[in-house]
């Protein structure tokens, strides 16, 4: 047997094998033997048909079935004693025998690429510096008293500190109902910072029975004479009529608010303006680490990029498409077109791909796993938490991916040590992702 592999790129080979005939002959009469004996000829009894009857009826047929048969349990063997280690289903690209003469054929395979990883240290990248502001803790505290507020009727809107509960409808310019479009009644807090300005403006001093109009541009895509859209404005305007006012009374922030908003943990307003801006910089302290981690691994694939076997591919998309589904169905979406669902979501899938095959090859070259004593340790920790045995929590660490967490978090600790990291403005930093994105879609 002679065989030589052939490197497409870095996830996908090519074997190229010849066999000689003589020492595949055995095998191929045996495959053969196999299919004549499944033979039924009227005038014969089945697996008894003599063989220039089958080789008259069926010339090479069952000799070109043998071949590939043959093909495919020595490209097995081949693949196991020379470790080729295929990933997925390999796939016969090209058979060629004649009776009587060597058997060549080329099998197309994946495996797991040989990845000789670099540039994963002493990069230099930018995030951006969130930090809480006086503003977010006074957003925050008014959102404390809107939730503890209570309301008293009132007639007359005097500022934006109420409630109205109105009836809605669409309307065309001379004022008639618009088509279609029927009465919508809802409650419309004047509070809320998503309501339109228009809207609370144009309530100022308005009695309950009293009507307004608000009128907004929504952009919409007509089609044109040549097939194409464009985008155009369309005025939409609502007349609305007040059916009730309710004013919003907010409450003190005394001590018994504050007691009852922390669960006892403070007791002033200045202890809870303290927690409040330690939550939220605590929040874009986490917004900072995924953002850091996501421009690291980027970084790494970029400076390692290569083909990911599309077999791991495949299956990582696979899960995708399941679980973007069943998030779509929950939102009421029922109709899924599934092409344009796993062309949007490969890239990602690419993606994963990429940084797990990387981030193995770099926890083995950085020897970065987590030991028995760093497991013994946070058990000791927990077990004083939860008052479960040690042994119990490791047993649970190792059968879970606790111990996988651990280890991405100890690479990822790894890599910010080795690079250099400066925090920028927010808007500088976005606004610059904004231009890469623009440029990598062109």
């Amino acid at each position: 047997m002679k065989f030589n592999v052939n490197e497409i790129n870095s996830s996908e080979k090519e074997v190229e094998v010849t066999l000689e005939f003589d020492e595949i002959k055995e095998e191929l009469n045996t495959e053969v033997s196999k299919q004549v004996k499944k033979l039924n000829i009227p005038g014969f009894r089945k697996g008894k048909v003599p063989h220039s009857i089958v080789k008259k009826m069926y010339g090479d047929a069952f000799e070109y079935e043998a071949s590939e048969k043959v093909a495919n349990s020595r490209f097995w063997k081949l693949a196991k004693d020379n470790s080729l280690n295929p990933i997925g289903q390999p796939v016969m690209t090209d058979l060629d025998f004649k009776v009587g003469e060597d058997l060549k054929f080329k099998v197309k395979f994946e495996t797991i690429p040989s990845l000789e990883v670099k540039d994963y240290t002493g990069l230099e990248i930018e995030v951006p510096e969130y930090v809480a502001k006086d503003e977010e803790v006074e957003k925050e505290i008014l959102n404390i008293k809107k939730s503890n507020s209570t309301k008293e009727k009132a007639e007359q809107v005097s500022d934006s500190n109420f409630t109205i509960d109105v009836e809605m409808q669409r309307i065309n310019e001379d004022g008639t109902p618009f088509e279609n479009t029927k009465v919508e009644k809802m409650q419309i807090d004047l509070t809320n910072e998503r309501v339109h300005p228009d809207i609370i403006k144009n309530a100022q001093d308005k009695k309950v029975g009293e009507s307004f109009r608000f009128s907004f541009d929504d952009k919409k895509k007509v089609a044109k004479t040549d097939g194409s859209e464009e985008e155009v404005n369309e005025r939409i305007t609502y007349d609305i009529q007040i059916k009730e006012i309710n004013k919003i009374i907010l409450p003190e922030l005394d001590a018994d608010l504050v007691k009852k908003v922390t669960k006892d943990k403070v007791s002033n307003e200045a202890d809870l303006r303290v927690e409040i801006k330690k939550d939220i910089q605590g929040y874009y302290d986490q917004q900072i680490e995924q953002i850091t981690r996501g421009t690291l691994i980027n970084k790494i694939i970029e400076n390692n990029d290569f083909n990911p076997p599309s077999t791991l591919v495949n299956n990582i998309l696979g899960e995708m498409i399941k679980s973007e589904e069943e998030r779509l169905n929950q939102q009421g979406i029922k109709k899924i077109n599934r092409d344009n669902l796993a062309t949007y979501l490969k890239p990602s899938a690419e993606h994963e791909v990429k940084w797990y095959l990387l981030k193995a090859e770099i926890e083995k070259k950085e020897n970065i796993k987590i030991s028995e004593e760093e497991l013994n340790e946070m058990a000791k920790k927990d077990s004083e938490k939860t008052g479960l045995p040690v042994e119990k929590l490791i047993n649970y660490y190792k059968n879970s991916n606790q111990t996988e967490r651990l280890s991405e978090q100890k690479l990822f600790d790894y890599l910010k040590m080795n690079s250099t990291i400066k925090r920028v403005d927010p808007e500088k930093f976005h606004k610059h992702e904004h231009e890469k994105e623009e440029v990598n879609e062109k």
